[in-house]
């Protein structure tokens, strides 16, 4: 039985190294969205998950509280709790799911279980809450690069993936090729838009017709070797000419993969998701090549793109509408992928 009446869920995420609370209602308006990102990582040049699992320790309830303040309502008007079960740190997620699973037995609420990455394709549904399957979905995060069709919001397959790299650690390890900093998304980004995309052609993995999966290691490997045979002044003086050609890289596969698979199936909208989705490149690309095609593409906006809880938030209406519920022996597990739970 599928519920109608409206309701708000307040929803966790601390499936990585960013603690995030927030509050949606039945309609995807998000009523308070209140992040803490972990800044401390940047030193570490990368994600350390005991320091990560602590600091959600010390700012989860900092957060409920700020997110409850900024709806302007109290608990008494949550009428469900859903968390990031996975994929993610263990530890990280471990911390979202106790909190979430003590506050749905003190409350006497729904508890709702929600796959990360759904999380990430549901966020479109904030400023586009009639979009509907069927769609193509293109997942590109951190650690996942993923091409799901989706022929309802509940059954979909999974068309490719990423056989080593991700999208989102590619541009990260180019990033440390070249010194700069962690993350290494934004950085690559901003530098490739003074930069020449043809500067140098680095390789691109399985481009044949009809495959669509990805890989980076490769490009990885290809990007390391002709930075150690170049100077350190052809590199400073060069920074934005390679910046640029390694994005186009890792852009070129995602866009044209996606835009093939969707014309050959006939799909006529593609959902952009995940960390990488914030990308001008990728935008810009796909926006271009998919209106030729009449596809209609949807992307998050820029703070919805990133880990936050709107999203899972987002993801969780529908289940609570079918009465998808967990039960409080609930679990988190990291094993990657986009999935139901």
């Amino acid at each position: 039985m599928m519920m109608n009446k409206p309701f708000n869920i307040l929803a966790i995420e601390t499936s990585c190294d960013d603690t995030s609370v927030a509050i949606i209602n039945s309609d995807y308006k998000v009523l308070a969205n209140i992040n803490d990102a972990q800044l401390i990582h940047n030193l570490y040049g990368g994600v350390v998950p005991e320091i990560a699992s602590r600091i959600h320790m010390k700012h989860i309830m900092k957060l409920t509280k700020s997110s409850l303040n900024k709806a302007l309502i109290n608990l008494t008007n949550i009428d469900a709790i859903a968390v990031s079960v996975n994929p993610g740190l263990i530890g990280s997620l471990l911390v979202g799911v106790s909190y979430a699973k003590a506050l749905s037995y003190s409350l006497n609420i729904p508890l709702i279980a929600v796959n990360h990455l759904m999380g990430h394709i549901y966020a479109n549904k904030i400023t586009s809450p009639d979009l509907s399957a069927p769609f193509l979905a293109l997942v590109v995060s951190g650690g996942h690069t993923e091409l799901i069709h989706f022929k309802d919001e509940q059954t979909f397959t999974l068309i490719g993936n990423t056989c080593d790299d991700a999208a989102g650690e590619a541009f990260d390890k180019i990033a440390k090729i070249l010194r700069l900093e962690y993350p290494g998304g934004p950085i690559i980004d901003k530098l490739s838009k003074k930069g020449d995309l043809s500067f140098h052609y680095f390789p691109r993995a399985f481009n044949q017709q009809n495959n669509y999966n990805f890989s980076y290691s490769g490009l990885k490997t290809a990007f390391s070797s002709y930075i150690h045979s170049q100077s350190p002044e052809f590199i400073k003086k060069n920074i934005h000419h390679l910046a640029a050609s390694a994005q186009v890289a890792i852009i070129e596969p995602l866009v044209k993969k996606t835009v093939n698979y969707a014309k050959s199936k006939n799909i006529k909208k593609i959902v952009l998701a995940g960390g990488v989705s914030a990308n001008s490149l990728l935008r810009k690309q796909i926006f271009q090549k998919a209106e030729k095609l009449d596809i209609k593409v949807f992307a998050p906006p820029i703070e919805y793109c990133m880990d936050n809880a709107s999203m899972i938030g987002a993801a969780a209406i529908v289940k609570y509408k079918n009465n998808n519920f967990s039960s409080l022996d609930l679990n988190p597990f990291s094993t990657k992928g986009t999935r139901e739970v």
